[in-house]
């Protein structure tokens, strides 16, 4: 690939979904600096290529309302306890980006003024423009919902090329590779194909809402260095969900 066509990447406006697990690293709670750190090299890296970038990170590593929905804790009360771990994830890598030098806004469904912005639409789509990285926190402000869905949710508003959705492995496998070494690496998958085969790598409510927005769903690994600004051109390993079924 030429050096022009590598300066220019293949989504303009992306947004990334990472799992508040994977900001725990070493670590048993809370979040591993090393992690953090990494996540906002690797926005940087994204954002020098001129790509419009928004995130939505979950809670899990502070605290998950369905572990305490199974607990006897009332559902909606739990969730609404997860979606105020996502805001805390939210500032905490707003806090790391901005250390690397880069204009940062957090934006909640549950408006908490003192903290961070309320999320509106339009307003967040400005900071777009203007090239901050826009952080999406506490999911829709709906118990019920996954972070998974908000992704999907906000990807759609927020008009995004594609949903990247960062895991522990490089892609979609058929069984989980880190228990079962003959597990099969999916390279493309249709929406269909992820509900039908109940592949679980994002919610069904994320999966059909993708679907009916026709936004593409890029699977990868978020561990390797530079791994954000190769999959931002096609490269690298990783599996592209869309609605056109596997070849």
């Amino acid at each position: 690939m030429s050096a022009e066509l590598r300066a220019k990447p293949r989504y303009g406006r992306v947004l990334l979904k990472m799992s508040g697990e994977a900001l725990l690293g070493d670590q048993s709670f809370g979040h591993d600096s090393k992690v953090l750190r990494q996540l906002a090299e690797e926005v940087k890296s994204a954002h020098a290529l001129g790509v419009e970038l928004c995130l939505v990170i979950g809670g899990g590593n502070i605290i998950r309302g369905a572990s305490l929905a199974s607990a006897g804790v009332e559902r909606a009360s739990a969730d609404y306890m997860g979606m105020l771990g996502t805001v805390i994830n939210a500032l905490a890598v707003q806090s790391v980006i901005e250390q690397a030098g880069l204009p940062t806004r957090v934006m909640s469904a549950i408006p908490m003024a003192s903290v961070c912005e309320p999320y509106i639409r339009r307003r967040a789509i400005r900071h777009l423009e203007k090239g901050r990285v826009v952080i999406f926190a506490a999911g829709t402000g709906n118990p019920f919902f996954t972070t998974d869905t908000a992704a999907a949710l906000r990807a759609t508003e927020m008009n995004c090329d594609v949903i990247l959705k960062a895991t522990q492995v490089d892609g979609v496998y058929d069984a989980d590779p880190k228990r079962d070494a003959g597990a099969t690496r999916f390279e493309r998958l249709s929406y269909l194909d992820v509900l039908a085969k109940d592949l679980r790598v994002m919610d069904a409510t994320a999966i059909s809402l993708a679907r009916e927005s026709n936004i593409p769903i890029l699977v990868f690994s978020v561990q390797a260095p530079g791994a954000l600004a190769r999959v931002l051109h096609g490269e690298g390993t990783f599996t592209i969900i869309t609605g056109e079924a596997a070849a």
